[in-house]
């Protein structure tokens, strides 16, 4: 074959694209296992993350993660947007079951069609749900665990793919940013149940990143979106409320019984020991 010929010039081509083809499908069906796992992983660890199981800047291993997640999760299944629960996914250590494709998800949502929306629930009380959305430059996603009450807020984990550096993405990198979450609550009956904005003052809102406004907004429409979504599930499961309201201290004082006769009450309001009543509605004992 006449190796300056243009025949010789296209069949070499055309060898070289096949091994290079096959050199790659062959490297991709390779790798993919390993891909999947650590997709898996890191998918865990954020989940632990938000739950406060483990913290996520602990340099660890993709097994020990799945090992933490099999040991302090109770509870996995899918519910949908009347708070029905579908389906149970699985927590054993060999088959875990995570719900990939938040994305569709979120489409899902937003168009009132067939959802399946994951809950994690975990030995220390806490129960996770994703968040996903759009930020300045793409998706930005996370988790947010509840405590029993399924109204505050016990920790929240959040990423993204593309974010400023120093600016979007401290969603991802900033402590301090993840923090602000701890302890707000959540108003199922406000719209938004929850929100970022610049200069918070409500329970149901954490400050926005200063030179970040198109991130926040993002993400706080990520968060309302899917707060929206699980609502119905989380006002029919959430733990009973103590009737009076009080912790243990109080319980013994000779105002608690004036406040447990005026909870809820039209004299309530004009009581003259509601004030004592009112401060220790909130505390945790």
């Amino acid at each position: 074959m006449n190796t300056n010929g243009n025949i010789y010039t296209v069949v070499y081509s055309a060898i070289i694209v096949v091994l290079v083809a096959a050199v790659l499908a062959f490297a991709s069906s390779v790798l993919k296992p390993m891909q999947d796992a650590n997709i898996k992983a890191e998918t865990i660890s954020q989940i632990l993350a938000a739950a406060g199981i483990q913290d996520k800047d602990t340099p660890t291993t993709n097994e020990a993660i799945l090992d933490k997640y099999s040991e302090t999760v109770t509870e996995a299944f899918v519910v949908d947007l009347e708070g029905n629960v579908v389906k149970a996914l699985d927590t054993k250590r060999e088959n875990i079951e995570l719900v990939d494709g938040l994305k569709a998800e979120n489409t899902n949502i937003k168009n009132n069609a067939e959802v399946n929306l994951p809950v994690y629930k975990f030995n220390n009380g806490t129960t996770v749900i994703p968040v996903y959305g759009a930020g300045l430059w793409g998706p930005v996603w996370g988790y947010v665990a509840f405590k029993e009450d399924l109204k505050t807020i016990a920790g929240a984990y959040f990423d993204h793919a593309s974010e400023t550096p120093g600016l979007g993405a401290k969603i991802k990198d900033d402590p301090s940013f993840r923090a602000l979450f701890q302890g707000k609550t959540a108003d199922f009956q406000a719209e938004p149940a929850f929100a970022i904005v610049k200069g918070a003052s409500a329970a149901n809102e954490v400050d926005a990143i200063t030179g970040a406004t198109m991130t926040s907004k993002g993400l706080s429409a990520a968060i309302g979106t899917w707060f929206k979504a699980y609502a119905a599930y989380f006002a029919g499961n959430a733990a009973p409320v103590d009737e009076k309201h009080c912790c243990k201290q109080h319980e013994g004082c000779e105002e608690h019984a004036n406040c447990e006769e005026h909870e809820g009450s039209e004299e309530h309001e004009n009581c003259e020991h509601k004030d004592c009543c009112e401060q220790h509605k909130t505390v945790e004992e």
